[in-house]
């Protein structure tokens, strides 16, 4: 073998793995540098793609820089300028990037500037529609690529990408401001940002172990945007909220399916299985957020997950603390979904029929015609109070709507165990 031969393909690796380390860490960061100057998402990313380009052309050779963020950054601005003559955009875009010439030297290892909050407040403005303002972020801050994003969401690339285009053209068109809002504006726009952090770990949460890939990493980013927002908002009580809803779901996530890959529901998981201290990181969050005294959604729904750890823990009954916990979160943010889940601790409280009883007010609700957990839950609750035929009903319908194929086999089996018990009588 030709040492300088394999020399080169080291020094070419280890040039890709701190390209790829700043890219994971510092995409955002230089993405909200540039966009802030220009409001060009699109512009911005295209130049750091051609920054990313010329690392991995010039690093192997000449050695990675002491501040590789700057050194992307030098580059990127300067295709962003050239880019903007190019587009004859004028000279304010210009003149905007050279004010950043101030900010950056690449021979001095000190910090960039951090944009990512203001740029995570704008690809969640209220001008834009809610459905795009997660995969907008996911890219705008993370850097994933379209057809990354649209099979997290069950998409085709194609019309994912005429969708982010066109919410980056509407940023651009509308001047949506690169900004942290007022205080006084935070409730709702600090909500957008965290429900949409929320909403990625959600997509990638349905698929833990199974074959779509994009849609499993996701959860890693979510888990990364937010330990981002509690790094940027260290004193905020839903960001602290959040990162622990986030961090106990994600203790247990193994342990929901058992080696022959079958799905196991809480109630019969071992919690010897799950991950100790990422629940005692999450611990520590709910406990700091709470000396705030300014409860919200996601510190509920934090203390909810934290009730259930503990429950499974002690296995000590703990229905009632968590029916109250319930009562508090759909006091402050009343949806069809926390009525179901309220229904089901009801039903461990109270029994079936009072679970049924309390759903009854949702039966026509459109939200939860194609919500497969309600069709569970009813079928289940039916099923304990003897009402066989409709319970039958509702898990047809949950098996149909159920996209994970462990869930499906676990709901086929209790149905079908419904049906032989129901065919003995």
């Amino acid at each position: 073998m030709n040492p300088s031969g394999g020399g080169g393909r080291d020094l070419d690796r280890a040039a890709r793995a701190i390209a790829e380390a700043v890219a994971r860490r510092s995409y955002g960061k230089l993405v909200a540098l540039l966009a802030m100057r220009t409001r060009d998402i699109a512009a911005a990313e295209d130049a750091l793609a051609d920054a990313f380009a010329a690392a991995l052309a010039n690093w192997p050779e000449r050695g990675c820089p002491a501040n590789p963020e700057a050194w992307l950054m030098t580059v990127a601005r300067r295709r962003a300028i050239d880019g903007a003559r190019h587009r004859r955009i004028g000279d304010d875009v210009a003149n905007q990037l050279a004010i950043l010439t101030d900010e950056i030297d690449e021979h001095e290892a000190g910090a960039l500037p951090d944009g990512r909050l203001a740029l995570l407040f704008a690809c969640t403005h209220p001008a834009l529609d809610a459905a795009i303002r997660t995969p907008l972020m996911l890219q705008a801050v993370l850097g994933l690529e379209a057809k990354t994003i649209a099979s997290a969401f069950l998409m085709s690339p194609a019309a994912m990408s005429k969708r982010l285009v066109r919410a980056k053209s509407k940023i651009r068109e509308a001047g949506i401001p690169f900004s942290v809002p007022e205080r006084e504006e935070w409730p709702d726009r600090l909500a957008a940002v965290l429900e949409a952090v929320y909403a990625a770990y959600a997509e990638g949460w349905t698929d833990p172990v199974g074959g779509d890939t994009e849609r499993r990493d996701l959860t890693d980013e979510a888990l990364f945007l937010a330990h981002l927002l509690v790094e940027l908002l260290p004193d905020e009580p839903e960001a602290l909220g959040l990162l622990a809803l986030m961090l106990y779901a994600q203790a247990r996530c193994d342990a929901r399916r058992d080696a022959a890959g079958d799905y196991v529901p809480l109630s019969a998981q071992d919690p010897a299985t799950w991950n100790a201290p990422m629940i005692d990181a999450a611990d520590t969050l709910l406990r700091h957020a709470n000396a705030f005294n300014a409860i919200g959604r996601f510190q509920l729904e934090a203390a909810l997950q934290s009730a259930h750890v503990h429950r499974c823990r002690t296995r000590r009954p703990n229905w009632d603390e968590v029916v109250q916990l319930y009562d508090a979160l759909l006091a402050i943010a009343a949806s069809p979904v926390v009525a179901v889940n309220r229904a089901l601790a009801l039903a461990e409280r109270d029994g079936p029929q009072a679970a049924l009883d309390a759903l009854a007010p949702y039966a026509d609700d459109p939200r939860l015609a194609d919500y497969q957990p309600y069709w569970a839950a009813r079928a289940n609750l039916l099923a304990r109070t003897g009402a066989t035929a409709d319970a039958l009903s509702a898990y047809d319908l949950a098996i149909g709507l159920e996209r994970d194929p462990a869930v499906r086999r676990f709901l086929q089996r209790k149905r079908l165990k419904l049906s032989a018990a129901a065919s003995r009588r």
